[in-house]
């Protein structure tokens, strides 16, 4: 896989292809009792109690949903004796940028969070403002057989919730105290770009980007 920038071209050939604050909010989780939850938290500190000498916050992921994202592509039929070298501009058909809990604005304090969403879905994700827009997308390909063919740009989209809890003191101990009571907050983020071609003559592997690039040709 590999980046495209703005304005990017190569040649390939191819022949198929607030912080609850409050004593009343400590006093409801310490209620809870060890190892039990709100039933909206998952996942959830390992102990009600924590030390706020060292304990400063607990934060982690769920639900990472992973969807191949095609962002540009254009469909080329190849006719007998029209083969050879074409340079084409993909149309933008999708846009993916990274948020958190809707906003594009990306602080340093969410790296750890985008770093434990690389580690579940096991490949980097930007962890930080980004979006997969360009001014333009252009890819030139040499054509050498006749066929229906489909050239694409995309990437994977990676969305979910996370949760974060801060340790409040309450007295000489501390509780762990949920600050988004509301639900779990929520992310997007996305791979690396991939650009390619893709052929109706070719079957792709379900679940893949070339297989979502491969369906937008109706084949």
């Amino acid at each position: 896989m590999s980046s495209r920038t703005r304005h990017t071209k190569r040649t390939r050939h191819v022949n198929r292809t607030a912080v609850t604050s409050g004593i009343s909010a400590l006093v409801a989780v310490a209620g809870l009792g060890l190892g039990a939850a709100p039933a909206h938290a998952t996942p959830y500190p390992p102990t009600t109690q924590c030390d706020p000498a060292k304990d400063t916050y607990w934060e982690d992921v769920d639900n990472v949903r992973v969807e191949p994202t095609v962002t540009d592509f254009l469909a080329v039929a190849v006719a007998p004796g029209t083969t050879g070298t074409y340079t084409k501009t993909l149309s933008e058909v999708a846009t993916v940028s990274t948020t958190i809990n809707s906003s594009v604005e990306v602080s340093a304090e969410f790296k750890a969070i985008f770093a434990r969403v690389s580690v579940k879905v096991g490949f980097s994700v930007s962890d930080t403002k980004a979006t997969t827009r360009t001014t333009t997308v252009t890819d030139t390909v040499n054509f050498n057989s006749p066929g229906y063919y489909g050239l694409y740009r995309g990437t994977q989209k990676v969305t979910g919730e996370w949760v974060r809890f801060i340790c409040a003191r309450d007295g000489n101990i501390g509780y762990w105290v949920e600050l988004n009571p509301g639900g779990p907050g929520t992310f997007t983020t996305f791979n690396v770009m991939e650009q390619g071609t893709v052929a109706c003559s070719f079957p792709e592997p379900a679940g893949t980007l070339r297989a979502a690039a491969r369906a937008r040709l109706a084949c």
